[in-house]
């Protein structure tokens, strides 16, 4: 089996292997990955942080090796939480924006690499702390809904309650369906800033997530990262209409 990792910023995680398909989610800067099969210039991989599966260019990595693998899945590094984060090579004085959430192997001092790459960094580090739940979910107010996305690029509403728990030292599954198996019950009374709210559709399939904040609001992923009204029914929009139908909440903490 061969390994890699991805090191650009932010490289699209397709369902099939063409240029055309969809984007099912992205690979940011410094996740590491197996390679399951090679097909002309694509690569189908399964991701080590969340277990997902697709097709990334194959001009869109770096080779690794088993140990370099092994190194990076059992060892824990810092994660970038600046949005305007920027790494430089240092043999070529390259320079590329990395996104909020991305991984930096074997950081020290503003300098990481990636195999024998060596990078210098701007970046700030995540807390991991679950106290900064809200000011990180908060620094992305108004960043664009995408499809797969799950950065300050675009993003979309499971991978924003991904990333703003990954930020604070918590790994969650990238869909909102799986990540609804995590974590324990509480009910719309009893819940509190930080519980993750599930909707669902017409057929009961859940299809929606926002992190719920104080004062019965809610913030969440849909046509932007947004603050909307919280109730026992769903979230409420500024004209007042039920967008999305509560399912379910769930604590993590």
């Amino acid at each position: 089996m061969e390994f890699g990792i991805c090191n650009l910023g932010n490289v699209p995680l397709r369902s099939e292997p063409n240029d055309r398909s969809e984007t099912v989610s992205f690979v940011v800067f410094g996740e590491h990955f197996k390679i399951n099969q090679l097909k002309e210039k694509w690569i189908e991989i399964t991701t080590f942080h969340d277990n997902y599966k697709g097709w990334i260019c194959s001009k869109q990595y770096k080779e690794i090796t088993y140990e370099d693998y092994d190194n990076l899945s059992v060892n824990e590094f810092p994660i970038n939480a600046s949005k305007n984060a920027e790494i430089i090579d240092v043999n070529t004085n390259e320079s590329y924006g990395i996104p909020i959430g991305s991984i930096l192997p074997y950081y020290h001092k503003k300098n990481l690499k990636i195999r024998a790459t060596k990078f210098t960094t701007n970046v700030s580090i995540a807390s991991k702390d679950f106290n900064d739940l809200e000011k990180y979910a908060l620094s992305l107010l108004n960043t664009p809904y995408l499809w797969g996305g799950r950065s300050n690029y675009g993003i979309d509403c499971s991978g924003f309650s991904q990333l703003i728990f990954r930020l604070c030292g918590i790994s969650l599954p990238r869909d909102a369906r799986d990540q609804a198996k995590e974590g324990f019950s509480v009910d719309f009374e009893r819940s509190q800033k930080g519980d993750l709210a599930f909707f669902h559709n017409n057929k009961g399939v859940i299809n929606h997530v926002g992190i719920i904040l104080d004062n019965y609001k809610i913030i969440h992923s849909s046509g932007k990262v947004r603050i909307d009204s919280f109730k026992n029914d769903g979230i409420c929009s500024e004209k007042g209409i039920i967008s999305h139908h509560l399912n379910s909440i769930k604590r993590f903490i």
